[in-house]
């Protein structure tokens, strides 16, 4: 095999946070993260050299509140950056960096004497320069000029029961192109669904001969998703199931993992008509974990 493109990439983040306590229940942080991005880019059969260099302030601020001590309320504003080192236009040109903005309102309690914790959160996500598959021509990007997410999100996990765990959450979600120079400006965001939901739920038996024994069942819904950005197509909804069954103890554990336990025929993601992935068919894993 020959190497024709040698790619290097040195990426260096300084990451500074404080914690301040005004009172016993009422704390800020205050934190920012500054990225350096060197890159550079070998042709070796054109002997060419392609050099590009960014750097980036992202800050984050965030407020807890703690009405009483099994509720939190809390609020957040962060920025992020990621260059698009690997994606390029179809006349060759490299796309700006994505830089993006996050405001988070939420509410966290606790139940159960603490066993069971609920948190709700409502948010806003902004991207600018968002790179996307290119309507003409599939093998190459354009940038859009900015997404917008708003959505409402509820999770819910704990252990209900001793030895009954459960995890579920729920996720509303309105994400569209916001604002672009080209056609696809109000077009919802490819992939995104916008009603998800799971529910995973697992027992271990706590005493007796069959001590460790442990089963687990879920299951994950997603709601049609947009199957491109020109809002051509939609894939369709699914709902997936799967289980587990395993047997620890203190030297070893055995498990059982099934995905997709009755074999649905659905599909994950895609960038065209063309180019649909399938989601995996009936599943099995056996695992065999041994301490030391």
């Amino acid at each position: 095999m020959q190497i024709t493109i040698i790619n290097t990439t040195n990426n260096i983040g300084i990451y500074l946070q404080d914690l301040i306590s005004f009172t016993d229940n009422l704390k800020l942080l205050i934190g920012g993260r500054f990225d350096f991005i060197d890159y550079e880019s070998i042709n070796l059969l054109a002997a060419e050299t392609t050099s590009l260099y960014d750097d980036a302030f992202s800050p984050r601020i965030g407020i807890v509140y703690q009405p009483i001590e099994t509720v939190s309320l809390y609020a957040s504003y962060t920025r992020s950056f990621t260059p698009n080192l690997f994606s390029r236009t179809v006349d060759g040109s490299r796309l700006d960096p994505e830089r993006g903005t996050q405001y988070e309102i939420g509410v966290r309690s606790e139940f159960l004497d603490g066993r069971l914790s609920a948190t709700l959160a409502a948010y806003q996500i902004t991207k600018s320069n968002v790179a996307v598959d290119d309507p003409d021509n599939p093998n190459f990007s354009i940038q859009t000029g900015e997404q917008r997410s708003r959505g409402i999100e509820l999770d819910i996990a704990g252990e209900i029961l001793n030895g009954w765990n459960v995890i579920a959450s729920y996720a509303y979600t309105d994400a569209i192109i916001s604002r672009d120079t080209s056609p696809l400006e109000g077009n919802q965001l490819r992939g995104v669904p916008e009603h998800s939901a799971s529910l995973w739920t697992t027992y271990e038996i706590q005493e007796g001969d069959l001590q460790g024994l442990g089963f687990g069942i879920g299951a994950f819904f997603s709601d049609s998703r947009q199957g491109d950005s020109s809002n051509t197509f939609q894939l369709p909804s699914f709902v997936r199931t799967d289980a587990a069954l395993y047997y620890r103890r203190p030297s070893f554990q055995v498990a059982l993992n099934i995905k997709n336990l009755f074999d649905v025929q659905y599909f994950e993601a895609s960038n065209s008509r063309v180019a649909i992935d399938s989601g995996l068919p009936l599943t099995v894993i056996a695992t065999l974990s041994i301490n030391f």
